[in-house]
């Protein structure tokens, strides 16, 4: 079976293991200290134009979460985000383990919006509720949508306004960057948000993603947490030569072309069949509402996430496709989704 389930089915891409073989007897410091992750801290700082960022390297995506939130907030605080949020659906209840409540609010396709972060705010201020002190966004969002520059400006005016951090999960954010939709940089994301995180793991590589700290006052004693949380790797050199190789000639921006470009071939596949979406998305995430029927049938030769019921006779999937998507795969799908919608016309 052949899977859509998600982006980092497949191991890594080419050049990071061939990059990993030719330094593997390479001797080297630990613990974030090495110089691979040295160099791809100057790489980072000279792609997003900021050169007093403190930069991070850490194996995964919950994890920078989880370092965001407890690195920013006292004990009484709490983040806000959407419902649809990966801190609020698919981390186990990581942030409420570390002492902080989510606030939540519906959002648009995804995304927060700034009226939602002030009603959250002006809502909770009184010392017998938590006080909001940060705003998690993620972008791509887990709907696939992306934030524009203007939307992204907007809600940093609002974090302003009311004294909030502005946190962004990076997990598919070179997905994000290389949308046609897109109109932010590096250098915009690292100028409106107070951190943020590029992600590897969902884009071609074994491991890690780096995790960015534009904010003076949050980089004091960061690698505290980093130990604390069980964050600090003694071989970070691996994420480092990783990001290495992704940044160079933005090789990681490459790869997510490739995810985008496979995830609209199927998207268009379905909205040939004129099969309607949940969300109109320009990344690597898709979610066509599709009959029962249909995905039981495709279920036997596919895997794909089924997100969330829709009616009695519909449900949503996601297909997602990665860096290592084969087009031959996209035509297989094709010829069976073609095959089985017939089959079941004739029913």
């Amino acid at each position: 079976m052949y899977s859509f389930n998600n982006d980092y089915s497949e191991g890594a891409c080419p050049e990071i293991l061939k990059a990993l073989i030719e330094n593997n007897f390479v001797q080297e410091d630990g613990y974030g200290l090495d110089n691979f992750c040295l160099e791809a801290t100057e790489i980072i700082k000279e792609k997003t134009n900021h050169h007093n960022i403190d930069v991070h390297f850490v194996p995964g995506g919950t994890p920078c979460n989880i370092l965001a939130v407890v690195s920013c907030l006292k004990s009484y605080e709490a983040v806000i985000a959407v419902e649809t949020a990966h801190i609020n659906v698919h981390e186990t209840g990581a942030i409420e383990a570390s002492g902080h409540k989510i606030l939540t609010c519906k959002g648009n396709n995804g995304k927060i919006t700034p009226k939602e972060i002030e009603e959250i705010f002006l809502n909770r201020m009184e010392e017998h509720m938590v006080y909001p002190k940060m705003v998690f966004i993620s972008n791509a969002t887990e709907l696939g949508t992306i934030y524009s520059y203007d939307e992204l400006k907007a809600i940093r005016e609002i974090c302003d306004k009311y004294d909030l951090y502005l946190y962004m999960d990076g997990a598919r954010l070179s997905s994000a960057l290389v949308s046609i939709e897109n109109d932010l940089s590096l250098a915009n994301i690292t100028e409106l948000t107070d951190m943020f995180y590029l992600g590897g793991t969902k884009n071609g590589a074994l491991l890690g993603e780096a995790f960015i700290i534009k904010n003076p006052e949050l980089k004091e004693n960061f690698r505290y947490h980093l130990k604390q949380r069980g964050q600090m790797l003694a071989k970070s050199r691996i994420i480092g030569i990783e990001f290495k190789v992704l940044l160079n000639n933005d090789l990681h921006l490459e790869l997510a072309k490739h995810a985008n470009k496979m995830a609209q071939t199927l998207k268009m596949i379905f909205a040939e069949a004129d099969i309607p979406f949940l969300v109109d998305t320009s990344t690597n995430q898709i979610f066509p509402i599709l009959p029962n029927k249909m995905i039981n049938e495709l279920k036997k030769e596919y895997k794909f996430e089924i997100w969330e019921k829709y009616d009695d006779e519909n449900s949503v999937a996601r297909f997602v496709c990665s860096w290592d998507t084969k087009k031959d795969k996209i035509l297989q799908f094709y010829n069976d989704f073609k095959r089985i919608r017939l089959e079941l016309m004739e029913l």
